[in-house]
């Protein structure tokens, strides 16, 4: 059961979870023959259901609802799992209790390849997936190449590698639940960008969660991309078992050493992957091509260039990348300034470091924080950026959690809580919003940077970040 072509009839599959990936893992396995169950406790509502209704028709027997997971299909022959199912979920404890075996969609996706699959770069890390590998797109496109970003950025890598369409090379971004259910993947060249609490609700423990991160070195071809600044991820390196002539490569914001990339006088300097690399250096562009300047867009941007580069892309398609790549939405968007307040939407930081890392890109700030923490802890964050806080405002479940951080790093911080409201979610953030403009001062920026996942009043990070925008832009035309 290899390849894009291969039959896998006589194969019954079970498909848990309904969401993009489990849907185009059902379309996949149905389209090679295989019969297909997907169960999920959701019952489907918009695209969803148009994808059921589809999928119905091509033979795929859909279980969807309430009580639907109740019961192990018979004579299953495979699971192939959707990223949010815990380990610990009963039909995938089940399945390993009939020595059934458990796929993620991208261990499915690597498992298809043909003979003429095109190679993987690899990127995962608590931090800046989606900006890196976005970044290593676009370099790559810049050399010329057919190259796509996929995976947890958004289209399935199942369906980039059943496409007819013939590509050079594949920017995979993966999410350490999707990295728990890989066993076979062996990418080109992979990095883990940093490494900090998150998910650790789903996970059990930060070394769960970092080890589900390092398999993405595991096999590696060429290159495992590390980040000096976090050992974490050099340690990670060191424990991959490696193909033969795999090179450790790390990226630095400082001066790099030598196999590494890094930031010399504001240049981007590459000491990897250049014959006179233990005397001088490849000028790879400067920080100020940047869109974004930041400290973690630099070393995103490193990251990138190193994937790249170990492909064998021209230094010059780095510059040209990076000089024409613009950052997505909800990533510290500038939603509007007005009577010397910034009001800055980074609704896609949804974890402790991500939020740090943008409330340390603003002098003073007016944070709004909360949603869903996954386990993490704020007190480092806290610690660390109470100095740049004129006040925080609170939202979703978790905010008590934020505010007891609060308390015992930074008491004298002015906290408001903001409760759910008798409206939903844009009641609740309107109300963050006037709560925020009565604490915020001139030069100060009011951030929506949260720290947690959104889910808890908002369909995802996207939704709650145009919901602030929204009220930020009513509060404008009101006033």
């Amino acid at each position: 059961m290899t390849g894009p072509h291969d039959s896998w009839e006589g194969t019954r599959a079970l498909v848990t979870g309904f969401g993009v990936s489990g849907a185009a893992a059902a379309d996949t396995l149905q389209h090679l023959g295989a019969e297909v169950v997907v169960v999920d406790e959701r019952a489907p509502d918009g695209a969803a259901a148009e994808r059921a209704q589809i999928l119905q028709t091509l033979g795929v027997e859909l279980r969807l609802g309430p009580g639907s997971t109740s019961t192990f299909p018979d004579a299953c022959d495979l699971v192939v799992t959707s990223p949010g199912w815990r380990p610990t979920a009963d039909l995938l404890q089940q399945a390993a209790a009939r020595d059934v075996p458990v796929w993620g969609e991208v261990e499915l996706a690597w498992r298809l390849r043909g003979p003429e699959a095109p190679p993987w770069l690899c990127i995962t890390g608590t931090n800046g997936k989606t900006t890196t590998v976005q970044m290593s797109e676009a370099i790559l496109q810049a050399a010329g190449l057919r190259a796509v970003a996929v995976g947890n950025v958004g289209r399935p890598v199942v369906e980039a590698v059943m496409d007819p369409q013939p590509l050079d090379v594949l920017a995979v971004e993966l999410s350490s639940f999707q990295l728990h259910w890989t066993h076979s993947l062996a990418a080109e060249s992979a990095v883990v960008l940093n490494v900090a609490d998150d998910h650790l609700d789903w996970h059990g423990s930060l070394d769960a969660y970092a080890g589900a991160k390092g398999r993405v070195y595991e096999h590696v071809q060429r290159a495992c991309v590390y980040n000096v600044q976090d050992p974490a991820t050099e340690h990670l390196v060191r424990q991959a078992d490696v193909q033969e002539g795999a090179r450790a490569i790390g990226f630095t914001l400082g001066v790099p050493g030598l196999s590494m990339l890094g930031v010399v006088d504001g240049v981007l300097a590459d000491r990897a992957f250049t014959e006179e690399r233990r005397s001088s250096a490849v000028e790879l562009g400067a920080v100020s091509d940047l869109d974004d300047d930041s400290p973690h867009q630099v070393a995103n941007a490193l990251a990138a260039a190193a994937l790249t580069r170990a492909h064998g892309v021209p230094h010059t398609a780095v510059r040209d990348g990076l000089r024409a790549f613009r950052g997505g939405p909800h990533r510290r968007s500038l939603v509007v300034e007005r009577d010397g307040v910034r009001w800055v939407d980074d609704s896609k930081a949804t974890n402790p470091h991500a939020a740090l890392a943008s409330l340390q890109g603003v002098d003073s700030a007016v944070w709004i924080a909360g949603g869903l923490a996954k386990g993490a802890s704020f007190d480092d964050l806290v610690a660390t950026a109470r100095e740049r806080l004129r006040a925080v405002v609170l939202i979703g479940t978790d905010a008590p959690l934020i505010s007891q951080a609060l308390r015992r790093h930074a008491p004298d911080v002015p906290v408001v809580e903001v409760g759910n409201g008798h409206n939903g979610a844009m009641d609740v953030m309107g109300r963050a919003v006037e709560a925020a403009g009565g604490l915020a001062r001139p030069g100060d920026t009011v951030l929506l940077a949260p720290g947690c996942a959104s889910m808890d009043q908002f369909r995802d990070y996207g939704a709650r970040g145009d919901a602030f925008a929204d009220a930020v832009r009513a509060g404008t035309s009101q006033g």
